[in-house]
This record gives C-alpha cells, sequence and structure tokens, in this order.
C-alpha cells in the first residue's frame, strides 16, 4: 500500500535504466491505482507491470475486489498471490489462494505463488513441513508451468531487517525445488523460485548467489529505482543471466 501518482517517476526512472540490468527479468507490481499508468509508461520497454493480488471470480457483485481478468486489460503480465501479509491481514487461506492463482492463469497471467513460514512454525522445527503443506493446498491442478513463479517469503524475515543465513534460504529453495519437481515432473526444474525477505543492495548478491535462487521478490527496497536496480545489477554477474 504505497505509491501514488508522484511515485511513477521511479516506475520511469526503472525504465530508463533497464538496459543496464544486465539481462534479468525486471518487474514492477504497483498498487491497482497506479497500474494503468505504470503500464503505459513501461510499454515497449523490458520492464514488465503486475498486480498485487486479485479476486477468484471474473466478474460480479464483489464490490472493491478486482479480477484477474481486469488486471489484465490494466496491462498486467503478472499478479501475485498468497503474500504473507494476504495471508495474515485478510486470513487468506491455501484454498482462496488456489482459487486466486487459478484465476491468474485464466486469464493469461504468469503467477506468482508465495509461500512461508512464520517464526513460531520455523522454532517448532515445522518451517518445511509448512510450505510443503501450503504448495500442496495452493498449487491449482494442472497448472501450467511455464506460467508458474514461486516465491519464499520467511515471514520472521519480512521488513524486520532481520536475514535468513545463507543455510537456512539454501535448505528451503533446495526443499522448494524438489516439491516442484514433485508436482510437475520433468518441468519442475525450469520453474523459478524467487526469495522475498528484507532483499537489499547490501545482500542481493550473497542471496542471489545460492542455488535454486532464482530472483528475488523485493519489498521496500522497490520504492526507490536506484535501490531497486542496485539489486538487478547483480544479475549481470549470474552466469545464467
Amino acid at each position: 500500500m504505497n505509491g501514488r501518482p508522484a511515485d511513477l517517476a521511479e516506475v520511469a526512472a526503472i525504465r530508463a535504466l533497464a538496459p543496464e540490468s544486465g539481462g534479468a527479468e525486471l518487474l514492477v507490481c504497483p498498487p491497482a491505482t497506479l497500474l494503468l499508468e505504470a503500464a503505459r509508461l513501461c510499454a515497449g520497454s523490458p520492464v514488465k507491470v503486475g498486480a498485487q493480488d486479485c479476486h477468484p471470480g471474473e466478474c460480479g457483485a464483489h464490490t472493491g475486489d478486482i479480477s484477474a481478468e481486469m488486471l489484465k486489460d490494466a496491462g498486467a503480465s503478472y499478479v501475485i498471490v498468497g503474500h504473507s501479509e494476504r495471508r495474515s491481514e485478510h486470513a487468506e487461506s491455501d484454498a482462496l489462494v488456489r482459487a486466486k492463482a487459478t484465476a491468474g492463469f485464466r486469464a493469461w497471467l504468469d503467477v506468482i505463488l508465495c509461500v512461508g513460514e512464520t517464526q513460531a512454525e520455523r522454532a517448532a522445527g515445522a518451517a518445511l513441513s509448512r510450505v510443503a503443506a501450503q504448495l500442496e493446498a495452493s498449487l491449482p491442478h494442472r497448472a501450467p508451468a511455464e506460467r508458474l513463479v514461486v516465491a519464499y517469503e520467511p515471514v520472521w524475515a519480512i521488513g524486520t531487517g532481520v536475514t535468513p543465513t545463507r543455510g537456512d534460504v539454501a535448505e528451503m529453495h533446495t526443499f522448494v525445488r524438489r516439491e516442484l519437481e514433485r508436482h510437475f515432473p520433468g518441468a519442475g526444474r525450469q520453474i523459478r523460485i524467487l526469495y522475498g525477505g528484507s532483499v537489499k543492495p547490501a545482500n542481493a548478491a550473497e542471496l542471489l548467489s545460492l542455488d535454486n535462487v532464482d530472483g528475488a521478490l523485493v519489498g521496500g527496497a522497490s520504492l526507490r529505482a536506484a535501490e531497486f536496480m542496485a539489486i538487478a545489477e547483480v544479475c549481470r554477474w549470474r552466469p545464467e543471466a
């Protein structure tokens, strides 16, 4: 819930700097009020625009909600579903997240599906089992693997300034990769897994150097083009970029 019209200048700056991103795929997900203008700003550039959430239905009496089809019409190419803040602040269940992901695929949007454990779940030794359960219940049946991205969010690291150790991240991303290969035989290896948890320029290189960390879901650092692009610049040094 950040961004007003004046902040579109940051989106314009990201577009201007995109050729220097080292080949990283760049995606900006503004609030719905700015989606149309952001899409216009980024048209014809390497920068894609996505939405932060969607309603499962295509249309109907759902005051205040926005369907995936509406987002597509406004210029979105991606939609985020199951973000930790939606799960915690709006009590979104795995079943609802699955319905939203299904809606995103229905509207021909690529879907970024978020999973992650709380501090209590990690302290109880249930981090892996919690993420496995989220994937099992949130992934739509017969989801198109080529249009799916998974983002791992350690809920306890978001906005706290605390970053999991390299071992924590590597363990979880390796585990998520195995789960995706189980769910999508032959295709799970190609699904991108993003890390999202207090990613900033100072730690991006360390995080993005880990196996099975294919990119970043950037929060606060995305509000300023210079910080966002400093993270994207890290991809210049990745062999697969």
